[in-house]
């Protein structure tokens, strides 16, 4: 072969517009992506961010010890990359167990400004986090008004939207395109939510076995029969668990925190830890992996109605399937017998929960099985939740969990009302004029007073009660 033989056979390069834009915008889109960093994406790296710095100077725990629970998917700190909260907090192995409370409009009562009340309230009385679950009015207004009424983190149940929108528009909710259920998550995230409830374990399967086992309750998840009406009318898997992949890339690009949630969770004890419950289970255990793997930060969601003595039990289950993803319970409620008494019912079974090592606890409120819950019912039950979750944590041995317990004692110990008033959990309880002395209850028979005066004290050791007479160490406040 010639040299210009040679020449020849080389074809000219012919420029192609269209490929070439094609090519550059995939590289830059790819580019995008791997420069998107997570926070399981940092610990991973070995790296300590701020978020994780002020959840370990709060727990006062190692900035160390935060990094590798986030990496190992133990522990995660729920913040929108894009529009932070003001107030960071980390749920998991080791920490605080926290508070979460549900608000929201209904379809029947939608006030605004009465559910940016009750955002303040439960900031007020100690929620660690807000979950806005509103089904009536502007649901975007609604959440991006809490979002800026609570520092602390906002969490949300996009699917509701879905059913909302369908309703306005006089459709049935059940014709909505998988597409929408997808990209409602992200308009979720836009709004500065950070973390969402999925129901991606309500799948084909898990309904075929509830529907063989059969149950009272059914699913009394709202999320959960949702998505079980819209795949038995389309005849389809559960979008969110068929485009799992999808969902992550969503929760990727805005580092949402993904609660997988419960939609088989039992409504009633006799139906607890049934085979619909656990096999739901099962599926997000794998989803959660694949979360971790993906840098999406995940926690599991769980029952619901559970006698006292399975409690332990289904904490146990959820550790081990899930390989000690954070546990996110709602009560659980052991008795079905208290409608408004279920902040009670739900405070004994929380306690407990997080005794055996749940880590984040969902209100419930006296109006719970009854209506939306009021301001007042709010705060009981955020109080209620508080003081199971601080009862869990004296259980799991956390270090400054009893410190409290000891102080509010010895201030009881002095009769100081002053300082029990500051340190109660409900201030209000306790007379704002309260001083220090003896209360009506006992008065002149005050243990406190007898033993301080008769048995500890020297001087007292050798006086003679005059408990006859009018006491003069008693101020009845």
């Amino acid at each position: 072969m010639t040299r210009g033989e040679k020449c020849s056979i080389i074809k000219p390069i012919r420029w192609d517009p269209i490929n070439s834009v094609i090519s550059v915008f995939f590289g830059v889109v790819n580019a995008y992506i791997r420069i998107i960093m997570t926070q399981i994406d940092y610990a991973k790296k070995g790296e300590i961010t701020p978020l994780m710095k002020v959840v370990a100077e709060e727990e006062r725990l190692s900035p160390e010890y935060i990094r590798n629970g986030v990496a190992s998917g133990i522990i995660v700190i729920p913040s929108n990359s894009k529009n932070h909260s003001t107030k960071y907090i980390g749920i998991g192995k080791g920490l605080r167990t926290k508070v979460n409370a549900n608000i929201g409009t209904s379809p029947d009562v939608v006030d605004i400004e009465g559910e940016i009340r009750k955002a303040h309230i439960a900031e007020k009385y100690g929620a660690d986090t807000i979950m806005d679950l509103s089904t009536g009015g502007s649901l975007s207004l609604i959440r991006r008004k809490i979002k800026e009424a609570f520092s602390g983190p906002l969490g949300t149940v996009p699917i509701y939207e879905i059913a909302c929108r369908k309703a306005e528009m006089k459709i049935d909710f059940r014709e909505a395109k998988e597409d929408e259920i997808l990209d409602i998550i992200e308009e979720h995230a836009k709004d500065g939510v950070d973390f969402v409830t999925v129901h991606c374990g309500v799948t084909k399967c898990v309904i075929d076995t509830l529907k063989s086992q059969g149950r009272i309750m059914d699913i009394v998840s709202r999320g959960g029969a949702i998505l079980a009406a819209w795949m038995e009318y389309n005849k389809k898997e559960n979008p969110l668990y068929s485009h799992f992949g999808k969902v992550l890339d969503i929760a990727r690009e805005y580092d949402l925190t993904l609660s997988l949630g419960d939609g088989l969770r039992p409504g009633s004890i006799i139906d607890s830890t049934d085979r619909p419950q656990i096999e739901e289970l099962i599926v997000l255990g794998e989803l959660r992996d694949r979360a971790l793997e993906a840098g999406v930060q995940v926690m599991i969601e769980g029952p619901g109605h559970i006698p006292i003595h399975e409690v332990k039990m289904n904490v146990e289950i959820e550790k081990s399937i899930c390989k000690g993803a954070p546990f996110y319970v709602l009560g659980p409620i052991v008795t079905d017998i208290a409608p408004g008494y279920d902040h009670i019912t739900s405070a004994i079974g929380g306690a407990l929960a997080a005794a055996y090592g749940a880590d984040f606890l969902c209100y419930v409120t006296p109006a719970e099985h009854i209506g939306l819950p009021t301001e007042d019912d709010v705060k009981e039950g955020v109080i209620a939740t508080r003081i199971a979750a601080h009862a869990g944590d004296i259980a799991k041995g956390l270090s400054g969990a009893l410190d409290i317990d000891k102080e509010i004692s010895t201030a009881r110990r002095r009769l100081d009302w002053k300082k029990q008033r500051k340190l109660a959990i409900n201030p209000e309880k306790i007379a704002a004029e309260k001083g220090v002395g003896t209360c009506t209850m006992c008065g002149n028979y005050c243990a406190i007073k007898i033993i301080e005066q008769y048995v500890t004290s020297e001087t007292g050791k050798k006086q003679k009660p005059e408990i006859n007479q009018k006491s003069k160490i008693h101020r009845s406040m």
